[in-house]
């Protein structure tokens, strides 16, 4: 009796998804210094240039990063921070999500799944491996979200393949920041 190749297809395809959906490497750590970010994000559909440093100054911020705007898991995850957007404004948090799709795309994902409340810009290939979030093979960065302190340090990161946790848990780290800094 042969070996049919067709009844293993199905177990290559779950092992080619599960490597493409595995971080390379794990993100930076909690403590670490946030790598510099400068790159074109846009807002309500509007294009301007975003600068992590001068974000930071306003207090701490949100960068969270995902695989590929209109996907599915993508979309719930902006859903829910466009949900959020008040929360996190009302403890001085600026939130961006930063994707390796083109600004044209992104443009149209900030109005539509966005909400127009928050900024989502380019994750360019050189910030994708600053942050340790690139995907295996392909140039996208995984799901990860980041709470950066004012002064530049990382004090939480949340990464998993399901949007779900992602606003809630970046929330909550957001809050026990603010509690122990009070605002001036």
């Amino acid at each position: 009796m042969g070996l049919n190749i067709n009844h293993f297809m199905p177990l290559v395809a779950l092992a080619s998804v599960t490597v493409a959906a595995t971080p390379a490497q794990a993100a930076l750590a909690v403590g670490a210094t946030a790598p510099a970010v400068s790159t074109p994000a846009v807002i309500a559909g509007k294009q301007f240039p975003f600068h992590l440093a001068d974000a930071l100054k306003k207090g701490p911020v949100v960068l969270y990063f995902f695989p590929a705007a209109f996907t599915s898991g993508c979309t719930i995850e902006a859903h829910d921070f466009s949900d959020a957007t008040a929360q996190f404004s009302a403890l001085g948090a600026t939130v961006i999500g930063l994707s390796h799709d083109p600004i044209d795309k992104l443009s149209r994902f900030s109005v539509t799944e966005c909400r127009n409340k928050f900024a989502v810009g380019v994750a360019s290939s050189a910030i994708i491996d600053a942050y340790k979030v690139k995907l295996p093979i392909i140039s996208m960065s995984d799901r990860t979200s980041f709470v950066i302190a004012p002064d530049g340090k990382i004090v939480f990161v949340y990464s998993a393949l399901s949007a779900e946790g992602h606003v809630t848990k970046s929330l909550a780290a957001v809050k026990a920041w603010r509690a122990s800094h009070p605002a001036k």
